[in-house]
This record gives C-alpha cells, sequence and structure tokens, in this order.
C-alpha cells in the first residue's frame, strides 16, 4: 500500500510561504447565491416528477426518466465540464454554467406548450448541462478557497445555502404547480391540466440566472493555482484509490437522496401512510430539504471538531435507521421518519467530497469532474427504484437507499483513506 498523501494540495498565488492569507469571505458569500440556485433547479424535480406523470399518464419507472435526463447529464458532462474548466478557469466555469441553466430553463415553455414528454427530457438535460459546469467549478472552488483542515466544513457551510434552496423550491414548486393538479388517482383529467402552471416558474429562473451571470461577471474572484508536489507527474486522478471510492459514494449519495426525495409525494399519498393530496405532500417534501440545510448549518460547526469521517459514518448509519423505522410502520411515523433522513444526509456531499479530493494537487479539477460522474447516480438509482416499486411496491423500493447509506458509512470508516493506487 502507498504512503499517505499530504492534505494540502495546492496555495494561492497571491499567498507565498509567509505572506497574510487574504481574506476569502466576500468570494464564498458571493458563491452562497450559486449553490442556493443549484439546489434550487436541482429540488424541483421533485415536483415535476408527479406534475409530468399525471399530465402524461407515466408509470413509476417513466416518471424516473426525468432523474435519469437530469443526473444522467452528470455523467455525459462532468469529465467534458472539468476538462473545460481546466481550461477557462472557475470563475469561466461559472458563468457558462450559469447561461447554459438559463437556456434549459427557457426551452421548457416550448416544451410545455407542445405537451410533449420528450421535449421535456431535453430540456432538463440542457438545464442539467448548465448545473453540471455549476458543481464542477463551484465545488473545488470552495473547497481550495482557503485552509485544508477547514475544506469539510467550508464546503458544508456553502452547500447549506444549497439546501436553503432545496428547501424553498418544494414549498413554491408545490404552491405553483402542484396545485394545479387533480388528486393522483384522477389522472383521467390530466388534458385539462394548465401547462402555464409550469412554464412561467422556469421563464423566471432563466431570467434570474441570466442576472446572476451578469453579477458574477462584474465580480473579481481570487484566482487559484495549484502547487508543485512530489508525485509521479503521470498520475492522473482515478490513480488514486480514495477518489475511486469517493466517486462510487458520491453515486450512492446522490442517488439515495434523490430517489427518496423523488418519491415523497407519492409514499405519503399511500392510504397506509398519510393519504396527503400533492399538494399537502408536496409542502411535506419542504422539511426533508429542511432538514439538510439545519444540519449542514451544524455540520460546518462539527466537522471543526470532530474526524470528519466518523461524522459521515455515524450520519449513514442513521439514514439507514429512520428508512428503516419508515418502511415498517404507518401514519405519522413513517411519514416524519422518512422527512428525517434530510438531517441525515447534511454533511454528506460536502464530506465525500473533500474526503475524496485531498491530496490530489494538480488533478483536483480533473478529480471535481469524475465526481461529479458520480452524480449520475441520481439517474440510475431512481430509476431502479421505480422498477422495484412498478414490480412490487413503494415501500419494498426503499432498500435501495438503506444499501445506498451502507456503503457510505464504509467510506466514512475505511474507504476515505489518502492512498494511491
Amino acid at each position: 500500500m502507498a504512503a499517505p498523501i499530504s492534505a494540502s494540495p495546492l496555495r494561492t498565488t497571491d499567498t507565498p510561504p509567509g505572506v497574510e492569507t487574504p481574506n476569502y469571505t466576500p468570494a464564498l458569500a458571493s458563491l452562497t447565491v450559486l449553490f442556493f440556485m443549484m439546489g434550487f433547479i436541482t429540488c424541483l424535480n421533485d415536483i415535476l416528477i408527479p406534475y409530468l406523470k399525471a399530465i402524461f399518464q407515466l408509470s413509476y419507472t417513466q416518471a424516473n426518466l426525468i432523474n435519469l435526463c437530469f443526473f444522467g447529464a452528470y455523467f455525459v458532462m462532468g469529465i467534458p465540464a472539468g476538462k473545460l474548466v481546466q481550461r477557462i478557469g472557475y470563475k469561466g466555469g461559472m458563468l457558462a454554467g450559469f447561461l447554459i441553466a438559463a437556456l434549459g430553463a427557457f426551452l421548457f415553455y416550448p416544451a410545455a406548450d407542445s405537451r410533449s414528454y420528450g421535449l421535456f427530457l431535453g430540456a432538463l438535460f440542457v438545464l442539467a448541462t448548465g448545473v453540471v459546469l455549476l458543481q464542477v467549478a463551484g465545488n473545488p472552488y470552495v473547497s481550495i478557497l482557503g485552509p485544508a483542515k477547514s475544506a469539510p466544513a467550508r464546503l458544508t457551510l456553502t452547500q447549506a445555502f444549497n439546501s436553503l434552496g432545496t428547501t424553498v423550491a418544494p414549498l413554491l414548486g408545490s404552491a405553483l404547480i402542484l396545485s394545479n393538479l387533480p388528486d393522483l388517482d384522477t389522472a383521467a383529467s390530466a388534458a385539462a391540466i394548465d401547462v402555464k402552471a409550469v412554464q412561467i416558474p422556469y421563464l423566471c429562473i432563466g431570467a434570474v440566472l441570466i442576472v446572476i451571470s451578469v453579477l458574477l461577471g462584474m465580480l473579481k474572484l481570487p484566482v487559484i493555482t495549484l502547487a508543485h508536489t512530489e508525485e509521479d507527474p503521470n498520475r492522473r486522478a482515478y490513480h488514486y484509490r480514495h477518489l475511486v471510492f469517493g466517486v462510487i459514494g458520491i453515486f450512492a449519495y446522490v442517488g439515495g437522496e434523490v430517489a427518496i426525495g423523488s418519491h415523497i409525494v407519492s409514499y405519503l399519498n399511500l392510504p397506509d401512510v398519510m393519504s396527503l393530496t400533492p399538494k399537502i405532500a408536496g409542502d411535506k417534501v419542504a422539511y426533508y430539504w429542511g432538514g439538510a440545510m439545519v444540519g449542514r448549518f451544524l455540520g460546518a460547526y462539527l466537522l471543526n471538531k470532530f474526524n470528519p469521517g466518523r461524522l459521515l459514518a455515524l450520519n449513514s448509519l442513521g439514514a439507514v435507521i429512520l428508512v428503516l423505522i419508515s418502511v415498517s410502520t404507518t401514519g405519522e411515523i413513517a411519514m416524519w421518519s422518512l422527512l428525517a433522513v434530510g438531517l441525515m444526509n447534511s454533511i454528506m456531499f460536502a464530506t465525500i467530497f473533500t474526503l475524496a479530493v485531498a491530496g490530489l494537487g494538480r488533478n483536483t479539477e480533473e478529480a471535481s469532474g469524475l465526481l461529479n460522474v458520480g452524480i449520475v447516480g441520481g439517474a440510475v438509482i431512481p430509476l431502479l427504484f421505480g422498477l422495484v416499486a412498478d414490480a412490487s411496491t413503494l415501500r419494498w423500493a426503499f432498500i435501495l437507499p438503506v444499501l445506498c447509506y451502507a456503503y457510505i458509512m464504509w467510506y466514512g470508516l475505511k474507504g476515505h483513506k489518502p492512498t494511491a493506487a
């Protein structure tokens, strides 16, 4: 086994040894807007799924093509996005991401007007491509914008604003979109559903993204360069086992989180759970993502005090227990135990990401691209979830997230330890 890798992979060009570290607070504050919008856009999929499921009379498997197209963009575009960020820089990558995401949001208008499921999926793919660029540029930029030791806490704090977006999105989405739906069991009235309910929100999102890109272009962000290391210059990011295991960890985390979040509305509609209407169930989704927001603010403090790997393992164990409680009970216990999984999800992405890129130096951007490929778990796991739900019951499908969290628990205990393959 190779020797452990240094945990300090880089240094800013304007901070030579012995010089006072610059103030990164303004840059980090501006990036909170980026993370908010990424969360808001992604979480609206949880509202789109029951909406499009009703309009197009979709099965669970067909409805999860939404997640396949959105998160599949991470698989297709993750590595190209990493290469683009290497070429145009972190700020250029974020600017390109906002503009491409805006284009995808604007494409929702013709998709809804023509009532074409295929066009909806295409618009989602374009929208997701922009979000991929934002992820590939934003996550490593935050993790290296300061001391390596505090990187997990720093990224967790900015991810808390991502969770603020995911908390606001279902509340706004259920009010503007799901309130126009009939009961999920009365799909015969699908043709009468007003498509403007989805057109107007996404036109507004596109406009906001354009404004943010203009403001970002006016900001002067710190320039980051990677320090020279003693590692073999021919070594690539994928030669590090802790990164490879981290890619699988991101796959499992996003897959489990999205599979649960995308089916909360349908789960709470079940007669043996709560029999809630789409609008009321959509409002409850905010508790799932709101728990992640609270946990991330708390985690930003705890990750500076405790071992990140152990905290990751502890949260994963909590998620496993809560899901198992939910699927084995009924009523409010089943509802609240599932919604509480959001609290356990809170620190997972940031902690897996920063543990996976530890010591990668000049390979950090490439590693970020690979980690974002892992987000394709949000496409694959929910699709498998839908297949299991269609073949058996929705309750049985929750075994898949349990397996995902079990792997993350192992990564937090063993798999994250930095060694080169």
